[in-house]
């Protein structure tokens, strides 16, 4: 894997403090965010490296081992375990009599941790310890109505054309995994997973809640008043209701599995709460006037 400079790709320089680093990360998150740059491929690789960036320097722990090792960051502890198993190993050999430790035994201490068989290139001939791709972590940008059935879609990452299954219902902010499409192990190690979060804007006129799908309704006064039949807007097509009369300002009714899909529930969906906004007529004409004073008298 190539070594990349988090700390170049943030603007910062390696004594920032977490305030700094927070601060770039967001300026630079704004500016290069899909939804302010479509169809702009260069804006969207560099988004994917801010937070790339913003994963590793943003978190103390991992910030630690990035400064230590480099590319090999994430692959810190088990260095660590390898160094801590070399000096208790010296020190055993020491109390036996042995002078020192050598590349083969080191190297016999790293093949029995990560499964390294022997016959192979590395320290004392023996073959190199096998390491774990990096994740990727990607976004993808979707309309909602995008996500109210299962489809296919292409993604591109790193230059390659990764052919995805989306189910329905998946939520704003949802990451999945994709197993394999990560970085590439090194000395023969599996590779990296990809990790992709979902972002799902709205522009449908519902209000999604969960599984569940909010929308207003307008209702006329005299409806309210004397009942009536209203058609609304759901979100796979349209309904008619009976309005009763007496309907109240603010009144909500509830259309069973009317919502939105539940995620990977095939068949299964949220309701439609609908709540009713009575319109009050103005502009009145003087007969109109007339007729509501006279009901005001009746009351």
């Amino acid at each position: 894997m190539d070594y990349i400079d988090y700390y170049k790709v943030l603007g910062v320089s390696k004594g920032a403090d977490e305030k700094a680093i927070k601060k770039a990360y967001r300026k630079l998150a704004r500016k290069y965010h899909p939804d302010l740059n479509p169809n702009d491929k260069a804006a969207e690789i560099k988004f994917k490296e801010i937070n790339e960036a913003n994963e590793v320097l943003g978190n103390a722990e991992n910030r630690k081992k990035y400064d230590e090792y480099g590319k090999d960051w994430q692959h810190a502890e088990a260095f660590e375990k390898a160094k801590k198993e070399q000096a208790q190993y010296s020190s055993r050999a020491g109390s036996q009599g042995r002078s020192s430790f050598g590349d083969d035994d080191f190297s016999d201490f790293f093949s029995s941790m990560f499964g390294g068989q022997g016959g192979g290139s590395g320290f004392g001939g023996r073959q190199q310890v096998r390491f774990r791709g990096q994740d990727f972590n990607a976004s993808l940008s979707l309309d909602l109505r995008d996500v109210y059935e299962t489809h296919k879609r292409t993604l591109t990452v790193n230059g390659k054309n990764i052919r995805l299954t989306i189910p329905a219902g998946v939520k704003d902010g949802q990451t999945i995994k994709i197993k394999g499409y990560g970085g590439e192990g090194a000395n023969g190690g599996p590779k990296g997973d990809l990790n992709i979060t979902f972002v799902i804007k709205n522009k449908s006129g519902f209000q999604r809640d969960g599984d569940n799908l909010l929308k207003t309704v307008d209702v006329d006064l005299y409806d309210a008043v004397l009942g009536g039949e209203h058609i609304v807007e759901t979100f796979d097509g349209k309904v008619k209701l009976k309005i009763k009369a007496g309907t109240e300002n603010g009144t909500q009714v509830r259309l069973k599995a009317k919502g939105f899909p539940v995620y990977k529930k095939d068949g299964t969906f949220g309701d439609l709460i609908l709540t009713y906004k009575v319109r009050i007529p103005t502009s009145l004409s003087a007969k109109e006037k007339e007729l509501f004073q006279e009901l005001k008298k009746q009351r």
